[in-house]
């Protein structure tokens, strides 16, 4: 048991994780960087602890920092949240050693899912779906040549250590391979710090479907059903939404039975994400396993009625599942990101003082932010303000219930991409649900 959470992160996140601690009777503690000082968290807390200047690596990526702010707060657990430091072993390691509770997976398990290559070769021999490509990391361009011509161009060239669409290549033929490979591994070392590669073949125009996992320290793994994020811009999630049109009952089964396999091949305890690609033909290959909680986890509970991050409180407190034996969706749930992104600029981040904001409300309006009128928008951090989840017995319902929520959403001071979405729900084929992860550059251009 602990009764004070440090929630090691800003932003809505931070909010989200501090509201369900307080539904559990837990004391909070957030912690902040100097630009931060008057954000939601910072108020919403019991307390807050200052941990730095404005930068990330001198704040909320500060391990040193943060354990000053568990030693000085008394705080007996940590919620990681999602990015900085949420998936970093070391990180889990460090609070391990000082005795306080990290609210997540094991740190092995966060490094045997970290390193992409080395997950998806655990995944094979778990029995789980994986796309034909390379044993393990790739040695030198004339490995990857060998395997490229074994299984057919085109491929994708991968960081091992890479997320968030970061040191991915496409290559069409042998010729452009040892370029791809060059610029994907410069890519990777400067935002992981880890050059290494793997191959494996590329699917045109697939559907990205996550699937939602639960498990405990007593060997359930629960399967909370399917997200599909298909909507993206460079690999980064834009739109997501619950359950997935090309997903039935029988498929459904079939990925959730897959996930957690993949769970419980690295023994797993906590909230995570298993991500597949969905091919034109049913099939599905495993991508990754996020071990944390995703942005994206509204559209699970609007359709579930399960609080995934208290359900992690629980498990991290040793306690089971409180969850039926078959977890069903029940009607149809749409998250649109609202971010401080100039759309027709290339999503130039557009920092900044928001002037004014108000909220959409009204029924089956679910809201999750992190800023409030006079916020500083920060260009050192991720431009993502907020997020507007919808519900509705059917898909149209929930898409009909955005449009109207996102028509009053008042954000004033900075450029947002509300009108991004408003057109994407105007859309014939998005409304068809007949999208895949490419779709917002072939139809709108936006790379």
């Amino acid at each position: 048991m602990f009764k004070k959470v440090l929630v090691a992160n800003r932003g809505e996140i931070a909010v989200r994780i501090i509201r369900a601690c307080r539904d559990l009777g837990l004391r909070t503690v957030a912690v902040y960087s100097e630009v931060d000082k008057e954000a939601p968290h910072v108020h919403l807390a019991d307390e807050a602890h200052l941990i730095g200047g404005a930068q990330e690596a001198k704040s909320y990526l500060d391990m040193a920092a943060l354990m000053r702010a568990v030693t000085d707060s008394g705080a007996d657990a940590i919620h990681p949240g999602y990015g900085f430091l949420s998936e970093n072993h070391r990180f889990a390691e460090v609070c391990r050693a000082w005795g306080i509770t990290f609210i997540g997976p094991d740190p092995g398990a966060i490094e045997e899912m970290g390193v992409k290559a080395r997950a998806k070769e655990r995944m094979r021999a778990a029995g789980v779906p994986v796309a034909p490509g390379s044993d393990g990391t790739l040695r030198d361009p004339s490995e990857a040549a060998e395997v490229a011509r074994r299984i057919g161009y085109p491929v994708l060239v991968k960081a091992s250590a890479g997320g968030g669409g970061r040191g991915i290549r496409v290559v069409h033929d042998e010729q452009e391979l040892a370029q791809a490979m060059e610029r994907a591994a410069a890519e990777a070392q400067a935002y992981f710090g880890d050059g290494q590669l793997y191959l494996e073949k590329y699917l045109p125009d697939p559907r990205h479907i996550e699937i939602q996992v639960l498990a405990d320290a007593h060997g359930r793994v629960a399967s909370l059903g399917e997200r599909e994020s298909s909507m993206q811009r460079r690999r980064q999630k834009i739109l997501e939404e619950a359950p997935a049109v090309p997903v039935d009952a029988a498929l459904r089964r079939r990925m959730g039975e897959a996930a957690a396999k993949a769970a419980a091949a690295v023994g797993y305890k906590s909230a995570g994400t298993v991500e597949f690609l969905l091919d034109r033909d049913g099939s599905f290959y495993f991508m990754e396993m996020n071990t944390r909680v995703q942005v994206e986890h509204p559209c699970t509970e609007l359709v579930t009625g399960v609080d995934i991050v208290a359900e992690q409180l629980r498990v991290a407190m040793g306690e089971p599942l409180d969850l039926p034996e078959a977890v069903e969706p029940s009607g149809w749930a749409v998250e649109c990101r609202v971010n401080a992104e100039d759309p027709e600029r290339n999503f130039l981040p557009c920092p900044g003082t928001i002037t004014a904001y108000e909220a959409p409300g009204g029924p089956w309006v679910r809201v999750d932010s992190g800023v409030s009128a006079g916020s500083v928008v920060s260009p050192f951090y991720d431009s993502l303000l907020a997020k507007v989840i919808t519900w509705g017995r059917d898909r149209t319902q929930a898409l009909d219930r955005m449009r109207r929520a996102l028509q009053e959403f008042r954000v004033e001071g900075i450029t947002t991409t509300i009108p991004l979405h408003l057109k994407l729900l105007e859309d014939p084929d998005f409304r068809r649900g007949e999208y895949h992860i490419n779709f917002l550059e072939q139809r709108f251009g936006q790379p």
